[in-house]
């Protein structure tokens, strides 16, 4: 073992190493391994006498060797040096953070980790300045709240011990029965159990985040934790599907955030495959307000598809694109049918589609279902009874044109403050 440690020392350190002979006389070999080694093993067999066996010589996986040696040296400090930047970072930021709160700049008392590695992401520096201002605006409404609930708290206890100094020892006499929240909780979950097995399944399309910034995207998760309340509540509730939900998107991660622990006990089908692997294709129904198709009535052999995106900018045609790259059928609500609606993007929150949904799912009304469209989007409910299409048609262009003339009527009071030179450039 020694002349193996030996020889392999000085292989390291020259090509060139000296092995004592029986004789005494030293002899020097050159050894070439590139030339020798073709296998990438070094083959170490001191010159000995002859009557040495062939079992003496020992060999070492060079190849082996380097990834035995190398790995534990390279990846150790690669994640040290990342925890480390990361760290510095951080570290950085905080730095900034209390030096803006001295400078007198709006900055939040408590920030958690998440939200400076947030503030660390910002590009800018105006950025950074609107985020600190947008959390420090969330604290104080979070005070503000807090404040209240302890307020009312105080105000529940007055009224106890009022009730309990005003109490004779006799009961109310009364024919209600009460039912306690408890008792409600339970009849909404025992619905949506059974809507598991037995309910028309909905699905939301979570494959979106990339199409959102973050604001959007927790607002996005807003929208669903009102749709599934919505949906529990309802009498014949959906079997919810969320589908392309990956573990640890930002969009899991949210979620575990708001629902705690009481994600894992909610009555929805989460998974990561796509909805055309779990339901066939022809039954699908991707609900986009871009799509030609109207949606006259309800039906409930279909399993209609929302898309979980909100968009502050509008992006069209997103939701009905992918559609057609998945070869679905696709259908928007009758807005237009029975709303006054002439302009403006047709886009409704998720909540909103939820509702609209349940309600015409159950009563098979669309001017009911319609009632939860907001009153700021259009002019009311149209008469389809009284009137015809073409008369409706035709109501629809001459409102447009009033309206054109409207805003044309409110520019003409500007027009004579116009110079020459600039009536020239319009030409």
């Amino acid at each position: 073992m020694k002349v193996f440690n030996l020889c392999l020392w000085h292989v390291i350190r020259r090509s060139i190493f000296q092995l004592p002979a029986q004789d005494g006389t030293n002899r020097r070999f050159l050894i070439m391994p590139y030339k020798v080694i073709t296998c990438r093993t070094l083959v170490l067999s001191p010159w000995l006498d002859k009557d040495t066996s062939p079992s003496a010589t020992k060999k070492l996986d060079l190849d082996g060797w380097k990834d035995v040696m190398r790995s534990p040296l390279q990846e150790e400090p690669n994640e040290r040096a990342s925890e480390s930047e990361e760290g510095s970072h951080l570290a950085a930021t905080r730095d900034l953070v209390e030096m803006w709160r001295l400078s007198g700049k709006v900055i939040p008392e408590n920030i958690s980790e998440e939200e400076l590695k947030i503030l660390m992401e910002c590009p800018t520096k105006s950025s950074k300045k609107k985020y600190l201002k947008f959390l420090a605006k969330k604290e104080v409404l979070k005070k503000a709240k807090k404040e209240k609930l302890e307020k009312q708290k105080e105000a529940k206890k007055e009224l106890r011990l009022k009730a309990k100094e005003n109490f004779d020892g006799g009961l109310k006499n009364t024919f209600l029965l009460k039912f306690w929240s408890r008792s409600e909780d339970t009849i909404y979950n025992w619905r949506a159990a059974q809507s598991l097995i037995f309910g028309q399944p909905l699905v939301f399309d979570m494959a979106y985040e990339n199409y959102m910034a973050r604001r959007e995207m927790e607002n996005a998760v807003k929208q669903l934790m009102e749709s599934e309340g919505v949906n529990r509540r309802a009498l014949d509730p959906f079997h919810l599907h969320y589908c392309n939900l990956e573990v640890g998107s930002q969009y899991h991660k949210e979620f575990i955030k708001r629902y705690g622990e009481a994600w894992d006990n909610l009555f929805v089908t989460v998974t990561e495959k796509a909805h055309v692997e779990i339901f066939p294709r022809d039954q699908l129904v991707y609900l986009t307000a871009d799509s030609p198709n109207v949606m006259k009535t309800f039906d409930h052999d279909k399993i209609y598809i929302i898309g979980s995106i909100v968009d502050k900018s509008i992006q069209t045609g997103v939701s009905f694109a992918r559609a057609k790259r998945l070869k679905l059928a696709t259908a928007r609500l009758p807005l237009d049918t029975y709303l006054q609606w002439s302009e403006g993007a047709k886009n409704l929150t998720l909540d909103q589609m939820m509702r609209i949904l349940l309600t015409v799912k159950d009563t098979g009304d669309w001017k009911e279902a319609l009632q939860f469209v907001p009153q700021r989007k259009h002019a009311g409910f149209i008469e389809t009874v009284s009137y015809s299409k073409h008369q409706i048609d035709t109501w629809k262009k001459t409102r447009r044109y009033d309206k054109m003339a409207s805003q044309e009527n409110a520019c003409k009071p500007f027009t004579p403050n116009f110079s020459k030179r600039e009536v020239k450039k319009r030409w």
